[in-house]
């Protein structure tokens, strides 16, 4: 997805409306329009990129940071917030919606019906497996970036 073609850009550049929290020279902070629960923000790096690999590192940094940051407020609001959750999907089958990375920062609670469920093959897994697997990311980490 193009810059142009992007909602998240769209945002930023006030053709489309956002409730935000925080603006800097890298990276924006704004309510997410549908909300696991009331409080559920989007941190986002202000230059497009797609993927969590697209982000700069610096901006990446930012968002932490700002994750951190609003995480403690969240807790602080006086929003029922039990917990925080960070989630930031990256690519379809990871349930990325918008192409444009960005952090869902989210207060939990008991009983709120929001959750996670485990696939079939979620066990612990022989030592060998978890070698063999390690070996390939290891591999992949050490070839030049493309």
């Amino acid at each position: 997805m193009e810059a142009a073609d992007c909602i998240f850009c769209r945002i930023l550049d006030g053709t489309m409306p956002a409730t935000f929290l925080h603006r800097d020279e890298c990276c924006s902070v704004f309510m997410d329009i549908r909300p696991v629960n009331a409080g559920h923000l989007l941190i986002i790096p202000n230059a497009h990129a797609p993927y969590l690999a697209d982000v700069r590192p610096e901006d990446l940094e930012r968002m932490i940071r700002l994750a951190q940051r609003y995480t403690a407020a969240l807790r602080a609001s006086g929003l029922p917030a039990e917990g925080v959750n960070l989630f930031l999907a990256d690519g379809e089958a990871a349930m990325q919606e918008v192409f444009h990375a960005h952090l869902h920062v989210f207060p939990r609670y008991e009983g709120d019906g929001f959750g996670l469920r485990f696939g079939p093959h979620y066990a612990v897994q022989p030592r060998e497996e978890l070698e063999r697997v390690a070996g390939m990311i290891r591999e992949a980490v050490s070839r030049p970036a493309p």
